[in-house]
């Protein structure tokens, strides 16, 4: 049996060689199809990946908050003849935006096992006074520790120190585009002013840069104690909590119990990114798409030459079948054939498809809405290698099947009596 095997092959590598053209082409088109694929996967994976990074790292699972409402107790009836007037429109009530209890829900979260970590946030809306004119500005207070490490707030800040919020009293990191309008540099000191009429000086000690446009011409940073101070409130104040979760999948479930467990509003990461999630899988949909449909088109061109080779090879596949060879032993020796070419190319592909995917990602992309980004994203996700020769070999063997289930249903009988 072992020796019929070894025969099998022999008779496979020896058409493989007699015909080393069109096996080089196939070969040729199932490397082309794998690079291409490993190459528009990555790349495609990688930009999402840099995209859903500019985001979601910025974004937290959960978070709590108090939205200003309208009084849920409306009246609007006037009855002149009883003499009962009843008011509408009756205005929010309570702390505004202010989350009751901040204090222990932070120590609460810390329990709970499921929560990677969570930061305090007051959001302050502010003028910045520029001479004679104010720009609409927003201060986020944060908690610098627990921003950088849940948020990466270090990698967005583009000049100076972000720890230099916490050691530098009243100091704030502008957003790029904001102190360009302003001109102002790091070491300067503005004024800003809220909608109340408070003021207070505030040292430049860095500048933020988001990579969203909009945002980084309104938006700056401070320390908790700094934004509370600014806008005369006590410690205890907290406008948002931003909580990170071990496992993002639970955002949704974790939301709606801390809703009812805290009496806030709760915004899970889902809800708050849902379309750009949806933009994301489109284009790796798109990306799965063109480079299987790349695989198939070259399995089509092995099928071809497979074809073609069994053509020409009547006579040897008449003589191979007269001396003994069952249907089911030529059927593995086209099988293998292009299994060969299948595996060699799906091989080459690969170490292609690394080469060119490593290419790009030393290619220098600069632009000025992405400071942190210096090359093109490249994704080198092993699956995406795995994918790629497992398919490869599937695609080669039903190109192969094929020709070779016709080429075991020849009678060697006919061949010999048509020549």
């Amino acid at each position: 049996m072992t020796l019929k095997i070894n025969l099998i092959f022999e008779i496979a590598k020896s058409l493989l060689l007699a015909r080393w053209k069109q096996t080089l082409v196939a070969a040729i088109g199932v490397t082309f199809s794998i690079s291409m694929f490993i190459t528009l996967l990555s790349f495609m994976t990688g930009l999402n990946d840099l995209l859903d990074g500019l985001i979601l790292n910025r974004t937290p699972h959960v978070r709590l908050y108090n939205e200003v409402k309208p009084n849920p107790t409306q009246a609007s009836l006037y009855d002149k003849t009883l003499g009962y007037i009843f008011i509408n429109s009756i205005k929010p009530t309570g702390n505004g935006q202010s989350i009751d209890n901040s204090v222990a829900i932070m120590n609460s979260l810390k329990n709970d096992r499921r929560v990677k970590g969570a930061a305090p946030k007051v959001t302050a809306q502010v003028f910045y006074n520029v001479g004679n004119t104010d720009l609409n500005g927003v201060i986020n207070g944060i908690n610098v520790e627990a921003e950088e490490k849940l948020f990466h707030f270090a990698d967005y800040v583009v000049e100076g120190n972000f720890i230099d919020l916490k050691n530098v009293a009243n100091s704030i990191i502008l957003g790029k585009a904001a102190a360009e309008k302003m001109l102002a540099n790091v070491g300067d000191v503005i004024q800003v002013t809220t909608p109340r009429g408070d003021r207070l000086l505030l040292k430049v000690v860095g500048f933020f840069q988001s990579g969203l446009q909009d945002l980084d011409k309104v938006q700056s940073y401070a320390s908790l104690e700094t934004t509370q101070k600014l806008l005369g409130k006590p410690l205890s104040y907290v406008t948002d909590i931003n909580i990170k979760l071990h496992d993002m999948a639970l955002a949704p479930i974790v939301a709606k119990e801390y809703r009812l467990l805290y009496a806030a509003d709760a915004e899970d990461i889902q809800t708050a990114n849902a379309q750009f999630e949806t933009g994301s899988s489109v284009r790796s949909i798109i990306s799965y798409a063109v480079g299987i449909t790349l695989l198939i088109v070259a399995g089509f061109g092995i099928y071809n030459i497979l074809n073609m080779m069994i053509y020409d090879k009547m006579d040897a596949i008449a003589i191979l079948k007269a001396t003994g060879f069952s249907g089911n032993d030529v059927k593995r020796i086209f099988t293998s054939i292009a299994l060969s070419i299948g595996i060699v190319g799906g091989l080459f592909g690969l170490l292609f498809g690394l080469l060119i995917s490593f290419g790009i990602s030393q290619i220098p992309f600069d632009t000025a809405s992405l400071p942190t980004v210096k090359t093109y994203p490249i994704n080198y996700n092993p699956k995406f290698y795995t994918i790629g020769i497992i398919f490869s070999i599937i695609t080669t063997y039903f190109a192969g099947f094929f020709p070779s289930r016709k080429a075991s249903k020849i009678d060697p009988v006919d061949i010999i009596r048509g020549k």
